[in-house]
């Protein structure tokens, strides 16, 4: 038990006319949960509902998207090709309205509140011919009279069905990439009638939406608004014209909460700041809206608090009333309940991937199921509540590996009674994990081998490391089930001369200190997620002249849009030169030969000192091929990237389901 004293963190709070349970915070995130698009059903429920029973007070749920002014004669699916756009929206539905109310009805039945965020999200209108995405090129539709009225009363309307619902609060979305933001912004609105202007002028569309909302609602519901504590955009609002700007927005005695994050969707820094990240680094624009705002109206601030303790130091320090803590109750729904029991050793804590939010944002299938890179059970509530269950009969389980595939098919063996022995060839439990945080900015991935070092004593499993683990060592434990869960070893491509020279290298031997490289290193790409920039960066913090040759279009094609602006940032200020679209063909002593990856040309850079390879990696899977020709071991499971390497969320589902099936 922890002997950590929460003094803040679990009081309730008075917002408005809603009374919140304690300062945690589920602030609106659009996970994609519902397996029913446009409705909320048993998925959607589960999910956000989880964290309600978990102790989180304030749930957000995802955010309620609103019709906007599409000429009449329009195709709806010119709305869609748009993005977020569409002439009609879920609240007018009596179908999502009925699932809303089953919704909010469950939040309640925990003691937490439910809060609705109101949002148009789309870049396709604004109130100037600016594009009001950085990363988009098009031009929007200048909004007219008409047109603004039209959104003006949408939050009305939605705040109405909201309030009809059950409710506890509405919130309008005023943040990056949203038409709040758009008119908040001096970039984004550059009109000179009276919708722009200085502060006072670009405030007055967020103003008149709250107006409609309180003239329709009343006091009978919290209303806030989200905003972003700066733009880091060129010609955009700092922090203190953003608290200008809030503070006139506070005067009006509309609001009774502004809820603050910093950053915007593309580049860096990003409103869901990854691991790069420190722990509440923007903090100080909550506290300054602190200061500013009357007590009456409560700051809610967010971004990158996963821990509890450092939530409590935000709120003992005035920084914040509230807290925003979205992916630590994805990571763990129950942490707020174990940290209020003083279990803080069994949180599963965020490690700040952002795998969760990027792949939601960009989810191409629909319907979506949403995915946490370290908790196996998001997005697959409905089928864990049904389907772990005590072993009908506890076995002899042994797994072999460590990683995140071999800890998780151990740690739910164990949980469901079966005796577990868990083999690791390593001195310690975590696998890739213990490679990938050796980089500063991925050393939060330590904090999940933490926790499956804890788990595996909390549970029970025997854990042998610096261990054997060949056919007769797993034979003489007698078990009646095997999981192989050996991970994978870096890939040696076979169609390149020049390899076996000593200046050769492999990413993972690098960063595991098992080899040295020179002063000019030139790193070879054949993977586009998260380790060659984590290889380029180790180098690079070495003081090494790091020049990365990738295959793609740019470095981390398959890093999603919240993440990838600080990856390249992080390059850019390391120094690293990067060349894409180019395919090593040979090493020649100090130089290597390219060949262009979209046609026949050929390059030939030189001056190199070392050259490191990292081209992925290839199953081991060796001892699974063993076992099951020998044919001995009834129940022989081959798990994560000992089946097919992948990222971390597929090796933490798929050791899980084996422990959940055995």
């Amino acid at each position: 038990m922890s002997n950590v004293k929460f003094e803040h963190l679990f009081t309730p709070l008075q917002v408005g006319p809603m009374q919140v349970p304690n300062r945690i915070c589920e602030t609106t995130n659009t996970i994609n949960s519902s397996m029913a698009p446009g409705l909320i059903d048993e998925n959607f429920i589960a999910h956000h509902g989880a964290k309600a029973k978990g102790g989180t007070g304030w749930i957000g749920s995802e955010t309620w998207l609103l019709d906007v002014p599409f000429p009449p004669e329009t195709s709806p699916e010119v709305g869609l090709s748009l993005g977020f756009a569409a002439p009609f929206a879920a609240y007018q539905s009596p179908d999502f309205l009925q699932g809303m109310k089953k919704f909010c009805d469950e939040v309640h039945k925990t003691g937490s509140v439910a809060v609705v965020q109101l949002t148009h999200l789309c870049s396709a209108w604004g109130p100037s011919p600016v594009p009001v995405i950085g990363a988009q090129d098009y031009t929007p539709h200048v909004l007219g009279e008409e047109e603004i009225e039209f959104l003006l009363n949408t939050y009305a309307d939605a705040a109405e069905a909201a309030k009809n619902v059950g409710a506890d609060g509405v919130e309008i979305h005023c943040a990056h990439e949203t038409l709040g933001y758009a008119f908040l912004s001096p970039v984004t609105n550059r009109r000179t009638d009276k919708w722009g202007g200085g502060p006072e002028q670009r405030i007055l569309y967020v103003v008149e939406a709250l107006k409609r909302i309180r003239a329709r609602i009343g006091d009978s519901l919290a209303v806030g608004i989200r905003i972003a504590g700066m733009e880091f955009r060129e010609g955009g609002y700092d922090n203190l014209q953003m608290r200008e700007m809030l503070y006139l927005i506070g005067e009006t005695g509309l609001i009774d909460f502004a809820d603050i994050d910093v950053g915007h969707c593309w580049g860096a820094p990003s409103y869901v700041p990854n691991s790069y990240y420190g722990h509440g680094q923007f903090r100080d624009c909550g506290k300054g809206a602190r200061v500013d705002l009357d007590p009456k109206i409560k700051v809610l601030f967010t971004g990158r608090i996963n821990d509890p303790v450092v939530a409590e130091e935000l709120l003992k320090n005035g920084y914040c009333d509230l807290v925003g803590m979205v992916r630590a109750g994805i990571a763990d729904p129950d942490f707020a309940n174990k940290a209020r029991e003083g279990r803080l050793s069994e949180i599963r804590r965020c490690i700040g991937c952002t795998r969760c939010i990027d792949e939601a944002s960009e989810a191409v299938t629909i319907p979506y199921t949403p995915t946490c890179s370290i908790n196996p059970m998001i997005g697959n509530e409905l089928r864990w509540e049904e389907q772990f269950k005590p072993a009908a009969t506890p076995k002899k389980v042994v797994v072999v590996g460590g990683g995140l595939a071999g800890c998780e098919a151990a740690r739910i063996s164990a949980l469901r009674g079966h005796k577990v022995t868990l083999l690791e060839k390593g001195k310690r439990l975590g696998g890739q994990l213990l490679i990938a945080s050796k980089v500063a900015g991925r050393d939060s991935f330590e904090d999940q081998v933490y926790f499956e070092e804890n788990e595996m004593t909390r549970t029970g499993v025997e854990v042998r490391l610096n261990a054997v683990a060949d056919m007769a060592a797993i034979k003489a434990l007698s078990p009646d089930a095997v999981v192989i869960a050996t991970g994978s070893l870096p890939r040696v491509p076979h169609d390149v001369t020049g390899l076996e020279q000593a200046h050769v290298v492999q990413g993972w031997d690098v960063m595991q200190g098992k080899v040295q490289t020179g002063k000019r290193v030139a790193i070879i790409s054949q993977e586009d997620y998260y380790e060659t920039p984590c290889v380029a960066e180790y180098l690079a913090a070495l003081g090494k002249e790091v020049t990365v040759f990738h295959k793609s279009v740019h470095l981390g094609t398959e890093i999603a849009r919240y993440s990838i602006g600080m990856v390249q940032k992080r390059m850019e200020e390391f120094g690293v030169t990067i060349k894409p679209g180019l395919i090593l063909k040979a090493i020649d002593g100090n130089a290597i030969e390219l060949v262009s990856s979209w046609g026949g040309k050929n390059y030939r850079e030189e001056g190199f000192d070392s050259v490191v390879l990292v081209y992925a990696s290839t199953p081991q899977c060796e001892l699974y091929d063993q076992l099951k020709a020998e044919g001995s071991i009834k129940q022989l499971y081959l798990a994560g990237a000992a089946w097919l390497p992948r990222h971390m969320a597929e090796s933490t589902r798929h050791g899980a389901n084996i422990g959940l099936v055995i």
